[in-house]
């Protein structure tokens, strides 16, 4: 008997693990979090794109730029679907429209992250992450009254698992891998474990290196204005990693992490040099969104401000509970007006900012 009581022990005490690592992993997801929904009255709803999971602004035009796949069938492991596009999209207007901008792109195109280069003199670049069935890529495209030109296809064998982009050159950036693993397995073990295995690569313009790593998900990555200082999203983290950047070898050197107690996902720098950012308040609803739609999925606008002497505050923007958008990966403000992406739904928000913010 004594043989069993040990072995029923063992099996209690495993049993007791699982749970407690199953309680962690939801708690740290968010999902025990009570969603408060704030500020929904101010947006509404814009359709005609097949997703926004990116969105960048350029700051001197007001003209949008929105990076729209059919994802869910490529995030299940499936074959990458129908072409995707980057539409245009001008919020200084009055009546902005939807433009299509890669119509007769001869390339197979399924964007995913986007970064803008914005020159003090010369032509100004999107680079946008492209999940090919061929391998990954960064796409460059040089920016000429107001169409893309396709100028070069960036590819390299570390650069498995690309997220998000941002420009620092004509021909160099940085890159998030969101996995250090290349296999399915490999990746949800990362996931559901918590794993900080991911990381950033800088191209500089002929080879891809690392620049900094063990990251729990790279996700967004963004740029001060001054380029000093580099931002990446670690989305199993909850918040975002600070690097000191050398501008001459492209080196990251880590300072902090902002824990921000949320899925953060992609991330934009205002005129002001403030962060926004679309967050995923309970990343596991948004596992099984990401497989059915009719799971709503909470959405979520955070604002990082600086004050200076690495002071900092964060305010929630808008937080809703998956209606009229789930899943929000972004938000991108010009002026008075926010636009807020999502990964997986056929719209975004473009809202009015209320007195008292920005």
């Amino acid at each position: 008997m004594k043989p069993l009581k040990g072995l029923l022990l063992v099996v209690l005490l495993l049993v007791l693990l699982i749970a407690g690592l199953i309680l962690k992993t939801a708690w740290n997801a968010g999902e025990f979090k009570d969603i408060v929904p704030r500020n929904t009255g101010m947006c509404r709803l814009i359709s005609g794109v097949q997703s926004s999971e990116d969105i960048t602004i350029n700051p001197r035009t007001g003209m949008a730029f929105i990076s729209s796949d059919a994802r869910r069938q490529w995030f299940a492991g499936g074959s990458a679907g129908a072409q995707g596009a980057i539409f245009g999209f001008d919020v200084s207007s009055t009546r902005p429209t939807l433009i299509r901008l890669t119509k007769d792109l001869g390339i197979e195109f399924h964007p995913h992250g986007i970064g803008l280069y914005l020159p003090d003199e010369g032509i100004a670049s999107l680079f946008v992450v492209n999940h090919k069935s061929e391998g990954q890529f960064v796409e460059i495209f040089d920016i000429r009254n107001q169409t893309l030109w396709h100028r070069a296809s960036i590819s390299g064998k570390v650069m498995h698992s690309p997220n998000d982009v941002i420009p620092v050159g004509p021909n160099a950036f940085y890159v998030t891998n969101d996995h250090g693993s290349t296999s399915p397995l490999g990746r949800k073990l990362e996931d559901y474990l918590q794993l900080a295995r991911s990381y950033v690569l800088y191209y500089d313009g002929k080879g891809f290196r690392k620049v900094a790593e063990n990251i729990a998900y790279a996700n967004g990555i963004n740029i001060s204005h001054d380029g000093k200082t580099v931002y990446v999203a670690s989305t199993i983290a909850g918040g975002i990693r600070l690097y000191e950047r050398d501008i001459t070898s492209g080196s990251l050197t880590f300072q902090k992490a902002m824990d921000l107690g949320t899925g953060v996902d992609n991330i934009e720098v205002d005129s002001q040099g403030n962060l926004w950012i679309g967050a995923h308040p309970k990343l596991l609803t948004f596992v099984k969104y990401a497989k059915d739609p009719n799971i709503l999925s909470p959405s979520q606008v955070l604002e990082v401000r600086f004050h200076g002497d690495e002071k900092y505050t964060v305010e929630e923007i808008y937080q809703n509970r998956g209606s009229p958008l789930s899943g929000a990966s972004v938000a991108a403000v010009f002026g008075r007006r926010l636009m807020v992406g999502s990964v997986f739904d056929r719209g975004f928000l473009l809202c009015d900012l209320p007195p008292g913010i920005k």
